[in-house]
């Protein structure tokens, strides 16, 4: 990921036919805007801003990914990254005869490819490699990647528009829970603010008003899972939408695992006093900022994930946690030094997938199981799900 940049009169302005695009979104938030009577919670402008149909951005047609797109993930780094991924994969796919593997949101579709052929190296190709996408834009780069990357095996993948049920194998997701949008607080003595949005001239600006009184009863129970109540005038997020997805995702899987990778911490670090002003953060032409206001649709909003409540929705969702660690262990422990040999630019990646500084400690892993034996190995190096 990107620095984060100090000024934004350093970023690029958008070309001209993306700037009509951002004003077209604008215009679609603001009329919800005035629906709602001046002002709407942060989570739904973040929802418009990023999935509004046709407009956001993820439903519409930016370059995200890569070089030329807003940030870098980690399979667009190296392909080690998803081979080692494919070998987890191979031995939940051993004990599942049959099974497959379901991608959640697919990016420019470079992690599928390279785990096809990682498993198709292995003898462990799936049944089907599925893809739940809501970009169409984005499905026809996958479509287009595959066929260039991984021709022979292209015809094994299938997109999906919703969760099939009775699904058996691995679900897989790199860095989706980030995307998912958030609600802002501000505490007070007392109680809790949330953050909302309003109009400002041509723009949108912050507004507060008192939470409402579903988001204060989530809060006032949350803010006691803490080791101490939060400090008057500290300003985070919390993700709604972790509970619903992760119970949709236990619900459709019948037997198998569910890997997720992301950059976070576990609560009590993610709410520790000195991260006071939340993790909200913004990403456009590989530089990071803080204005969700800026260029509407043609930046990718996200915040930091809490694996706590991650591993709480799975396992009340009836999931047996199998493990919690850096993103260095977990590839590590899928061999990939061994995967990178000798080769000098290989090694240089795996460098940026696994120092501190760089990938390895900011983004974790965290594994689920549901009836099945497997020990999973990206977790067998350092497990750290005492953390959560």
């Amino acid at each position: 990921m990107p620095a984060i940049s100090h000024s934004l009169d350093d970023l690029p302005a958008p070309a001209p036919d993306a700037l009509a695009h951002s004003r077209r979104l604008a215009e679609h938030i603001r009329a919800a805007i005035q629906a709602a009577g001046g002002m709407i919670p942060f989570g739904r402008y973040m929802e418009l801003a990023l999935y509004a149909p046709g407009l956001g951005y993820y439903s519409a047609g930016a370059r995200k990914f890569g070089a030329a797109g807003d940030f870098i993930t980690a399979p667009e780094l190296s392909p080690l990254f998803s081979r080692c991924l494919a070998r987890q994969c191979a031995e939940v796919l051993a004990e599942v005869p049959q099974g497959s593997i379901l991608e959640l949101g697919a990016g420019s579709g470079v992690m599928a490819a390279d785990m096809l052929l990682e498993l198709q190296a292995l003898g462990a190709l799936p049944a089907e490699y599925l893809i739940l996408e809501v970009s169409a834009e984005l499905k026809e780069r996958q479509r287009q990647t595959l066929n260039a990357k991984a021709t022979a095996l292209a015809s094994r993948v299938r997109w999906l528009e919703e969760l099939p049920s009775g699904f058996s194998g691995v679900m897989v997701g790199n860095e989706v829970l980030d995307a998912l949008p958030v609600e802002r607080f501000l505490k007070r003595p007392g109680g809790f603010d949330e953050y909302c949005v309003r109009e400002e001239g041509e723009g949108f600006a912050w507004d507060t008003r008192p939470a409402g009184e579903q988001l204060a009863a989530t809060l006032a129970a949350f803010e006691t899972t803490l080791a101490a109540p939060l400090a008057a005038g500290y300003v985070s997020e919390i993700n709604l939408s972790v509970m619903p997805l992760i119970s949709g995702l236990a619900a459709a899987l019948e037997r198998g695992a569910l890997l997720l990778m992301d950059y976070g911490y576990p609560r009590a670090a993610y709410y520790h006093p000195e991260r006071s002003m939340g993790t909200l953060m913004c990403h456009y032409r590989q530089r990071a900022h803080d204005d969700p206001f800026l260029y509407p649709g043609l930046q990718d909003l996200t915040a930091h994930v809490d694996f706590t409540a991650v591993a709480e929705a799975g396992t009340s969702s009836g999931l047996d946690l199998a493990g919690y660690t850096t993103q260095a262990h977990f590839l590590m422990a899928l061999g990939v030094a061994g995967l990178a040999g000798a080769d000098m630019r290989a090694a240089q990646q795996v460098k940026l997938l696994t120092l501190p500084e760089e990938m390895g400690e900011r983004f974790k892993a965290i594994g689920f199981t549901k009836g099945i034996e497997t020990v999973l190995s990206g977790f067998t190096l350092r497990d750290l799900t005492r953390q959560l």
